[in-house]
């Protein structure tokens, strides 16, 4: 056995083993058996700092990367939607706007003779031998035309088009921004239809509806040099008509006026005989009579009788201008008892649109040689009633075709049972059944804003004969004729029913003297109920 003393030492030697190792995890170890360690990540190691540059600017990039992606995504996805949006729209123009006349009504009544022609002819549309380029441009000179051209609404203009009268080459003039930017385009497509022509790929009418379209743009501008130029292109388009028919006859009353405007009233008074000429059938020569001579029967086709009242109306106005009032009185009789002579429909309102359309245009330009054979009247010095009474008529006439077009009744809607007159509308939409029409919309349009712009004339005459009676109560009767007068020329800008400016059609300087004429019976009026 061993002694107690041994035995508690050989019990403390494991206590101590584990003690000496427990010591060991804390105490540092000598370099020679120090196992390397990982060292942590130290921010002032530039190594460290390069590879976090590295992985900000490939993230930096990367985010670049995906916006450049992202914008170019967006462009191309733009880009088709507006080159889609574009095309489209000419489709539009192309298949609709200009598509071919199917109504048979319409074409009964030879509206869509009537109606522009942008070189599609029977088929609608443009001439696919323009090429893309040029039917595109073709339409961007109809939608110019027709929808306009935005907020500009004039530009400046040159007038240096055939270099011939006017303000001289290089001259310029404020003109409407759709007038402009129509013939611009027109002209590049007329340009396109030449380069065509030696192949003979073009229809036979292509270039004869180019012409006849940039005349009338040329002529609605109005400026003396681009008068100048709507008539020679109407010379070159009578140039190229191998049949002299009532196409023959429209561009000859064109050029009759074209020449009327520009002072040339010898020319005027030769192209308006080619036309009564053409209109009775005669294949008229170079060698025409200087002085029209009146039928004794209008023609029997309507769009023959529509063009044939236009040159009763623009042979009136010559004789009158120019001093020539025995004549001029003596053709308005006479063109009157023909308007007469038209058959008429028994109801308006029964009537097709096609067939009231021309009832109205028939009715309007018999209100306006009334108007022209009242003011002969009154400058031969006849008695005023007589001036007056065809004034009436006028007014009447006018405002008749105004109320149908736009759907109104005659009679005030507040007094059904009265006779009582529909008061003025200057801004009452043209009905459904004419907007639609793509051969009647045009003139409609036109008949409803010159029917407005003739009964206010015919008020506003009436207004001053009246104001210079010295019968009772003329001046009261005189404020309500200006009244009325301002009422269809007139927009609302100072609330309901108030007259504020001048609308669609009508000159400032016209506006100007009804309104002055107004004002100073008004304020005669307002003196003498003081009194």
């Amino acid at each position: 056995m061993l002694p107690q003393s041994v035995r508690r030492a050989a019990l403390a030697l494991p206590r101590r083993a584990a003690r000496d190792t427990q010591r060991s995890w804390h105490r540092p170890q000598s370099n020679s058996s120090r196992q390397p360690a990982q060292i942590p990540p130290n921010p002032a190691n530039p190594p460290a700092i390069q590879e976090r540059f590295i992985q900000d600017a490939v993230s930096t990039f990367g985010q670049f990367g995906r916006f450049f992606k992202y914008c170019g995504v967006g462009f191309v996805v733009l880009t088709i939607t507006l080159c889609t949006g574009y095309e489209v729209t000419h489709q539009w123009v192309e298949h609709v706007e200009l598509a071919p006349e199917r109504d048979e009504e319409v074409r009964r009544w030879q509206w869509d003779l009537e109606a522009e022609k942008w070189t599609g002819g029977e088929d609608g549309g443009t001439d696919p031998a323009l090429g893309f380029i040029g039917r595109h441009t073709l339409r961007a000179a109809w939608m110019a035309h027709n929808w306009g051209t935005g907020s500009t609404g004039s530009v400046i203009g040159s007038n240096a088009f055939s270099g011939r009268g006017g303000s001289g080459a290089g001259g310029l003039n404020v003109i409407e921004a759709r007038l402009e930017y129509a013939q611009q385009f027109l002209a590049a497509a007329m340009q396109a239809a030449e380069k065509h022509m030696a192949s003979n790929d073009l229809r036979p009418q292509t270039m004869g509806d180019l012409l006849a379209r940039h005349a009338d743009i040329m002529e609605r501008m109005g400026t003396r040099d681009s008068l100048f130029e709507a008539r020679s292109e109407y010379e070159r388009l009578w140039a190229t008509l191998s049949a002299r028919d009532i196409s023959a006859a429209r561009v000859a009353l064109k050029l009759g006026d074209l020449n009327q405007r520009l002072g040339e009233k010898e020319d005027a008074l030769a192209w308006w005989a080619r036309t009564l000429d053409l209109l009775q059938g005669k294949q008229s020569s170079a060698e025409v009579a200087s002085t029209p001579v009146i039928p004794d029967t209008p023609p029997s086709e309507p769009l023959a009788q529509r063009t044939f009242l236009s040159l009763l109306v623009s042979l009136s106005a010559f004789h009158a201008t120019s001093g020539q009032l025995r004549q001029a009185q003596a053709i308005e009789e006479k063109s009157l008892q023909l308007l007469r002579a038209i058959p008429q429909p028994e109801s308006l309102e029964a009537a097709s649109p096609p067939q009231a359309l021309h009832a109205l245009y028939v009715l309007h330009r018999s209100s306006l040689l009334s108007i022209h054979l009242a003011e002969v009247l009154y400058a031969l010095r006849k008695k005023p009633v007589a001036s007056m009474e065809y004034l009436t008529r006028a007014a009447e006439s006018a405002e008749r075709v105004a109320l149908t077009l736009t759907g109104l009744p005659p009679i005030h809607p507040d007094a059904p049972s009265s006779k009582i007159p529909h008061p003025p509308s200057s801004e009452t939409a043209l009905i459904s059944a004419y907007t639609k029409s793509a051969s009647m919309r045009k003139p409609a349009r036109s008949l409803l804003r010159d029917s407005r712009r003739t009964a206010a004339e015919a008020w506003s005459l009436m207004g001053v004969l009246s104001e210079s009676s010295d019968a009772p109560g003329s001046q009261e009767k005189a404020l309500e004729c200006y009244e009325r007068a301002l009422g269809w020329v007139g927009v609302n800008a100072d609330g309901p029913m108030g007259i504020g400016k001048a609308g669609e059609g009508i000159l400032e300087a016209e506006w100007r003297v009804l309104w002055d004429n107004y004002v100073r019976v008004r304020t005669a009026v307002q003196g003498e109920q003081k009194k």
